[in-house]
């Protein structure tokens, strides 16, 4: 199989981006239970690739898996799934089964409508209010909230009287302002006077946003009352789950509900079915306004019923739907499109209600339009169509709504609609998903419909929504159900032999349990032999079609972490190191990225005239080289490199600084390869821009020392050492070790190297190996230091010694003492003249000291210095200059 970007756009009920999978020679192993094996044969038999699968090595599945994961979530309300449920079920213990059975819960959180839930907030009565002695725009009450004595308020409101119910915050109440920050309540002095607690207003509770005065209850109300018992504060649990996009079915709390009586029925052995809100008592009042339904396109809509509702009145819904609805993050509108919203959230169905008025003809038609057809949606935006969106029209073919994906303006239901028409329909999940991509319209009936709705349920749920509509907005039901179904659909048909189940999932079913899972879902038993299942699938499910799809089912059911590794296969441990290693990459670019650098990707294949005969004699050669350029793979990093600063210079950008990650490449006299990882950084120019605050200063060795110190000590890695010059570079060329290991190495490239690429400012090369890198970083421990308590001392001396001494020479020398209380070492000056002798350099150096267990004496440092004067005396001739 072929390493390419496979597109899911035309898939129905797939995400719509690009996944990235590699064939099995590309992918180290990943660890994988045979369930996941499963699931995961399912999601990609939909993009019609043709798979080898070998449990043994599923290559790369932890990531696909990953992306299946995370492309649909699903909020579920607990209030709200319980009410399906014979039994209620404790939230946490229901997360459980919920991710039991593949519906993992990403989080389970706590919801209130009101945040804070009005908690310590209590009714009052004002008794007295009087003018503040010492503020004109101040009240001073007193409050009685029905125990103990009233409390002194000073209060702000322009509306405070005696007389009034009120809210009163108590001291140690935490209010959440709207929009504002939480305040918990204190007793204050305001202009000399004592306040004890706060009479409040709307928005100082979070209740609503007037902030004109204090809240005034009605008379009637009983000082004393909990604020959270009179306003009727709403809680609930609120489940967010991760689904994958094949699980159209539980994209409902009706059909998460229907999962988690499955697993009752199987684990609790007592036949367990979800309370359903369809009621058998429907019957239309009259048949005042029959509307005609059309369908013209069979194949992008093959079911499309309605019914007509006449004299709704539009309105605010009543709490419980709204409080619902709220609950899943969902804001009301009216009373009608909060049922629909509902009933879309209830059973997974999307509907819409169109303004009966607006039908045209009292004649729907389901039909495609002429593309360049422009269609006015709800969001007052013009959409051209194309000729393969699917509309409904009005009888006389004028466009009302873009069929399962948004309605149109002009037949939108609005405050002055009477009557409505109310569509429930089953469109095909290609067209839908073709449409809502090109006009950017990701609706939720949308995302249903791709994803495919239960064909066989259009009329039930029109039947459900209609009912709750007539409860909610009045009116009567004015015409009977229209339900156009020209062909038929027949159930999928699947068969599943028990020997081939065992071998699947590992475990040994008894027929009996089989049976009873499949049935809790909705499958019904057609045949059933010795070894063998045969089953009809229910609509809801229509992802299933294969007996690898039912074993899923099955497993899923059973338990998802019941699952047992069979012992006929063998699961190979994950070696795979590409984790660690792209974590440290991501970790090194980002800092470098920081610096100001760009990384660059240079060709591997480069130009043999670069190197000497040395070099060229195990260089791996090109065959068959389409270029006399491009002749050899390229034993270093630092000519491709030079070639792309030489690129930049002629376009007068001097100043670079670039990191590249690739390979180099050898050969030895055996005939074998050797291929390595390389990290190479190359700095170019002046250090900075100039600016009013700061002159140009140019880059230097000390600066590509510093960033290849401190990348060595972002990895973890300590006593990093910048050894004499090696060979295989002309130029200063110095190894980079930690202790006995050369990691890299650190280049001024050499004048001859610069002028063969035609570059005329100094360049610095660092060059990791990053295979030895990895491996020393791989070996660091995290370690935690506790911070010194006590205080560092510093102190500085100044010596003169040769100029041939360098600072790495001197910390040498010092580091051999073993003085545990140094911390740190730092040159801050170098100073040369004839005044300290020819040939002599003076050097000021910075010693830091701590213990970490006391604090430092004179004496103790002074001992310590005296050992540093003496061994620098001893092993570098330095004279101490005092």
């Amino acid at each position: 199989m072929k390493n390419l970007l496979y597109s899911w756009d035309d898939m129905p009920g797939l995400p719509g981006y690009a996944l990235p999978y590699k064939s099995a020679t590309q992918q180290q192993p990943h660890a994988c239970t045979t369930a996941w094996y499963i699931i995961l044969q399912r999601r990609i038999r939909r993009l019609d690739i043709c798979l080898i699968f070998n449990t043994a090595w599923l290559g790369g599945i932890n990531y696909i898996c990953s992306q299946f994961k995370q492309h649909g979530k699903m909020t579920i309300s607990y209030n709200w799934l319980s009410e399906y449920l014979p039994e209620k079920i404790e939230p946490e213990k229901l997360s459980k089964i919920l991710t039991s059975i593949g519906l993992e819960v990403e989080s389970l959180e706590a919801y209130e409508n009101i945040k804070g839930g009005l908690k310590g907030l209590v009714t009052g009565e004002v008794l007295e209010c009087e003018k503040h002695p010492g503020a004109d725009k101040l009240s001073l009450t007193k409050v009685n909230i029905g125990q103990g004595e009233p409390l002194q308020i000073v209060c702000g409101a322009p509306n405070v009287a005696a007389g009034q119910k009120v809210v009163v915050a108590t001291v140690g109440t935490t209010i959440y302002p709207t929009g504002g920050e939480p305040l918990t309540m204190r007793i204050a002095k305001i202009r000399g006077v004592e306040s004890h607690g706060m009479i409040c207003a709307e928005d100082e509770i979070g209740i609503g946003e007037s902030h004109a005065g204090i809240m005034v209850l009605p008379a009637d109300v009983k000082p004393g009352t909990p604020a959270a018992e009179y306003f009727g504060i709403y809680t609930d649990y609120i489940f967010e789950i991760g689904l994958t996009p094949n699980r159209m079915d539980a994209m409902s709390h009706l059909g998460v509900a229907k999962d988690v009586c499955a697993y009752l029925s199987h684990h609790v052995k007592k036949k367990t079915k979800p309370v359903t809100p369809f009621s058998n008592g429907f019957k239309a009042d009259n048949n005042e306004l029959p509307i005609k339904v059309t369908i013209d396109n069979t194949d992008a809509c093959q079911r499309y019923s309605g019914i007509s509702i006449k004299n709704v009145t539009i309105k605010e819904s009543p709490q419980w739907l709204q409080h619902k609805l709220r609950a899943i993050g969902l804001r009301p509108i009216n009373n009608i499109v909060d049922v629909t919203n509902f009933v879309l959230h209830e059973t997974g169905q999307p509907l819409h209600a169109f303004d009966a008025d607006a039908i045209k003809g009292n004649h729907v038609i389901v039909k495609n339009l002429p593309a360049g057809t422009v269609f006015k949606t709800l969001d007052d935006k013009d959409r051209i169509l194309t000729a393969e969106d699917l509309m409904i029209c009005n009888g006389e073919s004028e466009a009302m709504c873009i069929g399962g994906v948004f309605g149109g303006i002009q037949s939108g239901v609005s405050q002055n609609t009477t009557n409505i028409f109310l569509e429930s329909a089953w469109f095909n999940p290609v067209s839908i998903r073709r449409t809502s991509v090109h006009h950017g319209l990701r609706t939720d009936a949308a995302t249903r419909f791709e994803k495919g709705v239960d064909i066989s349920n259009t009329v039930n749920v029109l039947k459900r929504a209609a009912l709750l509509i007539k409860e909610v907005a009045g009116g009567q039901l004015a015409s009977d159900v229209v339900d156009i179904y020209p062909d038929k659909k027949d159930k999928m048909q699947v068969a599943i032999k028990y020997h081939y189940l065992k071998k699947l999932s590992g475990k040994n079913y008894h027929p009996d349990a089989i049976k009873n899972i499949l049935e809790s879902l909705g499958f019904e038993i057609v045949k059933e032999g010795m070894d063998e299942l045969r089953v009809d699938v229910p609509y809801s499910k229509p992802d299933i079609s294969l007996p690898a799809d039912i074993v899923e089912e099955i497993i899923r059911i059973d338990g998802l972490d019941n699952i047992e590794i069979p012992k006929n296969i063998h699961i190979t441990p994950s070696n795979d190191t590409s984790a660690f290693k792209d974590g440290l990459k991501e970790k090194m670019a980002e800092y470098l990225v920081g610096l100001g650098f760009n990384e660059i990707l240079t060709n591997s294949i480069t130009n043999s005239k670069y190197y000497n005969e040395e070099v060229l004699a195990s260089a791996v050669k090109m065959v068959n080289n389409l270029s006399a350029d491009l002749d050899i793979l390229r034993p270093s990093m630092l000519e491709t490199g030079l070639e792309t600063i030489a690129y930049n210079l002629n376009r007068k950008n001097s100043n670079l600084r670039f990191f590249e990650f690739g390979k180099t490449y050898s050969s030895a006299s055996t005939g074998n390869y050797k291929e390595e990882e390389q990290f190479a950084i190359f700095i170019t120019g002046n250090d900075e821009t100039e600016s009013w605050r700061k002159k140009l200063t140019g880059t230097d060795f000390y600066t590509a020392k510093g960033i290849a110190a401190a990348l060595l000590r972002l990895c973890g890695l300590q006593g990093i050492q910048f050894d004499e010059p090696v060979t295989g570079y002309a130029g200063n060329h110095f190894a980079i070790k930690q202790k006995n290991s050369i990691v890299g190495s650190l280049a001024v490239v050499s004048a001859e190297r610069l002028g063969t690429f035609d570059i005329k400012q100094p360049v610095y090369f660092i060059a990791f190996n990053y295979a030895v890198l990895l491996t020393l970083v791989a070996k660091q421990k995290i370690t935690y230091k506790e911070v010194a308590k006590f205080p560092a001392v510093q102190r500085d001396i100044a010596m003169v010694v040769d100029m041939a001494v360098t600072f790495g020479e001197l910390e040498k020398t010092i580091k051999k003492l073993n003085i545990s209380k140094l911390q740190d070492i730092k040159l801050f000056d170098v100073f040369e003249s004839d005044k300290i002798g020819a040939g002599k350099k003076s050097l000021a150096i910075n010693f830091t000291f701590v213990d970490e267990e006391k604090t430092l004496t004179d004496k103790e440092i002074d001992g310590m210095m005296q050992k540093i004067m003496q061994a620098c005396e001893k092993d570098l001739d330095a004279a101490i200059r005092k």
